[in-house]
């Protein structure tokens, strides 16, 4: 089992020494960044469980450090604990004003530290059932939020989203590239249902290249067009120059042959219960797969809606 990964962000090694040995004997896995540039870096290449952020450094301080993670979409949701000087209460409540969950103030109390750095990281695990890339709701979330939206008997539209031909590209270029592809989806997805959705929509990550989206009927066919449209836009530059000059990648098939791959593709099956009624997730799930199979056959960047009755 993997540990929890926590990232100390100090100007001043003696702290980061300090922390290191706090946290180091109670299992952590610690990682180190001397500033607000270096941390951004890092946690861009490989998110973290946990940030222990300096309020005061050079070049870029704890707080402006705390605002940018909170407008990433996919980041905003990592859990930050603050470090400030004793005293100043005007770092604190500007900590968290920026996002911060929570502050410790120096020189701390080392079992007061480790006790703040445990309740942060299990009020986080409760609170996101998350994709442990995107950080979106999994799949008990999604089948909660579903389930009770069918319940609730209001107009619903479930979209189904998965990419086609994914894996070649992410055979051939690596996993690396896979996950950027990935996070660009579901930036995608997400900017896309805010701007054109309602403030209740949901959006879940079941995992792979597989999302699912809540929202309503009237807002549903803006928000896939605008997802197609910026999906092909998006995914050819993830491709090597010459592969996207081509327009395929050669690669090898689930039986082992050598076949030619096109650009990866967006297929959205969207299922409502404008014109039957539903009442379990089950429904759903099979409905959006009859439809995502024939939105495949047909090719390209595509979505479907079932306007079929009972």
């Amino acid at each position: 089992m993997s540990r929890e990964r926590i990232l100390i962000v100090d100007d001043e090694a003696d702290i980061r020494d300090v922390l290191r040995l706090t946290l180091e004997p109670e299992g952590y896995e610690i990682q180190e960044a001397v500033n607000g540039e270096e941390a951004l870096a890092y946690v861009r290449r490989s998110t973290p469980n946990l940030i222990l952020l300096d309020f005061m450094m050079p070049r870029m301080n704890g707080l402006q450090v705390a605002q940018v993670l909170k407008k990433d979409i996919l980041l905003q949701h990592l859990p930050i604990i603050m470090l400030t000087s004793k005293g100043e209460v005007m770092d604190k409540v500007q900590g968290i004003d920026a996002g911060a969950d929570d502050y410790v103030v120096k020189p701390f109390e080392p079992t007061e530290l480790v006790a703040r750095v445990r309740m942060i990281l299990r009020r986080t695990l409760r609170a996101l059932d998350a994709n442990p890339l995107t950080k979106l709701p999994g799949n008990v979330s999604i089948l909660e939020e579903l389930q009770g939206r069918l319940d609730s008997g209001k107009p619903l539209a479930s979209c189904y989203i998965d990419l086609d031909k994914f894996k070649a590209f992410n055979d051939t270029y690596g996993f690396e590239r896979g996950d950027e592809m990935l996070k660009s989806t579901a930036r995608i997805l997400l900017l896309a249902m805010r701007e054109l959705g309602t403030p209740e929509d949901f959006l879940g990550h079941i995992g792979g290249d597989d999302f699912v989206m809540l929202t309503v009927p009237r807002a549903v066919e803006g928000i896939c067009r605008r997802i197609v449209s910026e999906f092909a836009e998006a995914a050819p530059r993830l491709y090597d120059e010459a592969d996207r000059k081509r327009g395929f990648i050669v690669g090898h098939d689930r039986d082992g042959q050598v076949k030619r791959f096109p650009t990866t593709t967006i297929s959205i099956s969207v299922v409502t219960n404008t014109q039957r009624k539903i009442k379990h997730v089950a429904e759903v799930a099979q409905i959006g797969a009859e439809l995502k199979e024939w939105a495949k056959l047909q090719g390209g960047n595509r979505w479907v809606v079932d306007r079929r009755g009972l």
